[in-house]
């Protein structure tokens, strides 16, 4: 440890530290462009400068080791007006994009010019103009004249990501950022790179001009692409979701997350295959009724089968109360013992920063609650050979599209009775007898147990007609971030989609068996209760970042 003094206040930092993080780790900002946490040290933007005793000039406080008996001061009239220096020439040649700015709003060139610059600019001669509009890769757009050359991109691609492709070409004030010749950002991880840039010049082409960060809300949740359980905020927007962005926990995702997760995760949730409603087969044809009706004529075709002729798919997709529920309904409630679940892995994409092989955000968690063959009780294959010789008659989905497995679409039609539960329509719900529109992993509450074991929560960021502040808890604070679309006649129109838990609980009534259960906190109390590795936990505790489970190995630090 060394002792240093920052603006009058002596403070034990670590002796290893550079200015700037010994004064970010006793809450004191020091203003900086292209450093970062978790990026080597560059020292090209000068904005960090500060005043240490005896020095005779200012020092960049992002490659400054301390030292002990070091005197720094970061608001002294010499590092006052080096910041509007800098500020000021950074500022000659950026462009007045502000009013069409996708960073506007969280700009931080744009924060630090009201914070640190003069309020005008001495400069009057012509811009110079560079490229703009320019597609990087699948994914980014660069637009060069906002650029500041940080090199924060530049350093990601290369450390992070091992795609070094990006450069700077010319000299001045005429740099230019760009691809290597014959090569694009394209790696598992480039959309990182617009979080990094501290401007507007690197921006995401899936959500260019679609909202300002002031009109949308943002609801901490968990990614649902693979079986890492990336931390990530969910923004919204008129009761859609318009933006994945990652959100910082050290122990899984550190700060970043992949393009698969950010691009391909969300868009069922506001898809125009969204199911309407439940709906009950009738010559040959899903007919939709109300979720009463469903719920009454579903509960009577299970009465005719027997407790050995049905059998239930749990989902690595749903949540660890769903999957709970669900093995309570098929073990207890219909009797059967044969149960288990589908796996969905890709070995080929896992790599050794985030992505899993393991597609689904939840296969741990559904195997701890109890998602799997009572003794005696046939495994996925045993119910598909069961299902094609006959002795298997009907059989229950959870949230697993099953039958774009071609093995399992095959025998799927020979089903006396097909129940699914599903968010969109797909090749499961076509074969169906019974289909129950289930919310998604955006739409409740709920947890999730990651590969590590870590068990997270989901929060429901887009409302459904099902979602009720009373019935999930929500604070009537949280609530009023909601805001449903609406119809000509001011309307609100939700989709009308319960979570897979509250379906069940009113199968099971249906049959004359009664779940206690008002809330997801209710059904995760009970799982904390009876099942070992989560023993203990509580929504309260899980919080923000979640929990290791008692099974599992403190995981290594990302």
């Amino acid at each position: 440890m060394a002792t240093i003094t920052i603006n009058g206040t002596e403070f034990q930092v670590d002796a290893k530290s550079t200015i700037i993080e010994a004064a970010r780790a006793n809450g004191i900002h020091i203003p900086h462009f292209c450093w970062h946490p978790k990026l080597s040290v560059s020292g090209n933007c000068r904005m960090c400068l500060v005043e240490v005793e005896q020095m005779p000039k200012l020092l960049i406080a992002c490659a400054t080791q301390v030292a002990d008996g070091m005197v720094v001061k970061t608001k002294s009239e010499r590092v006052i007006q080096a910041q509007k220096a800098v500020m000021e020439f950074l500022l000659i040649n950026h462009p007045l994009d502000c009013p069409i700015c996708d960073e506007a709003g969280e700009c931080k060139l744009q924060e630090y010019a009201y914070q640190y610059s003069v309020g005008y600019s001495r400069f009057e001669e012509d811009k110079v103009h560079k490229p703009k509009r320019v597609p990087l890769g699948p994914n980014v757009m660069l637009d060069v004249e906002r650029c500041i050359m940080c090199s924060r991109c530049i350093r990601f691609s290369e450390e992070i990501a091992k795609q070094p492709v990006l450069t700077f070409t010319q000299r001045g004030t005429h740099v230019v950022l760009t691809t290597f010749p014959g090569s694009e950002l394209d790696n598992p991880y480039s959309m990182n790179v617009i979080e990094l840039c501290p401007v507007g010049a690197l921006t995401s082409r899936d959500f260019r001009f679609k909202a300002r960060v002031w009109e949308m809300a943002a609801t901490e949740s968990v990614c649902n692409g693979c079986a890492r359980g990336c931390n990530m905020n969910i923004w919204t927007r008129n009761n859609e979701i318009l933006r994945l962005t990652p959100r910082q926990n050290e122990e899984v995702n550190s700060s970043w997350m992949c393009d698969y997760g950010r691009l391909e995760t969300f868009k069922h949730v506001n898809a125009s295959e969204r199911l309407s409603g439940p709906s009950v087969r009738v010559d040959r044809e899903l007919r939709s009724i109300g979720w009463e009706e469903t719920v009454s004529e579903l509960a009577s075709e299970l009465r005719g089968f027997r407790k050995n002729e049905i059998a239930g798919i749990g989902s690595a997709y749903a949540t660890n109360e769903d999957n709970f529920v669900f093995q309570r309904f098929i073990k207890e409630v219909l009797g059967s013992k044969h149960l288990d679940l589908l796996p969905h892995v890709i070995e080929q994409v896992e790599d050794d920063l985030l992505i899993k092989a393991d597609r689904t955000p939840n296969s741990l968690g559904a195997r701890n609650v109890g998602i799997e063959p009572s003794s005696g009780g046939l495994s996925a294959s045993g119910i598909r050979n069961a299902i094609n010789d006959g002795s298997i008659r009907a059989l229950y989905v959870l949230e697993d599209d099953i039958a774009a497995d071609p093995e399992w679409h095959s025998v799927l039609q020979k089903l006396r009775l097909l129940v699914v539960h599903s968010a969109v329509q797909n090749a499961t719900t076509a074969l169906a007898h019974v289909v129950l529109p289930a919310s998604t992993y955006a739409e409740k509450h709920g947890t999730i147990t990651n590969f590590q074991g870590r068990v997270q929560r989901l929060q429901p960021a887009v409302a459904t007609s099902e979602t009720d502040r009373r019935m999930d808890g929500l604070a009537a604070s949280r609530w009023d971030k909601f805001s449903s679309k609406n119809d000509r006649w001011g309307r609100p129109v939700k989709f009308d989609a319960r979570p897979s838990w509250r379906i069940l609980v009113s199968v099971a009534a249906a049959l004359g068996t009664r779940m206690k259960y008002n809330t997801a906190e209710d059904v995760f109390g009970e799982i904390a209760n009876v099942v070992p590795v989560y023993r203990g936990m509580s929504f309260a505790r899980i919080g923000s970042k979640g929990v290791l489970s008692k099974s599992s190995p403190v995981p290594v630090k990302t």
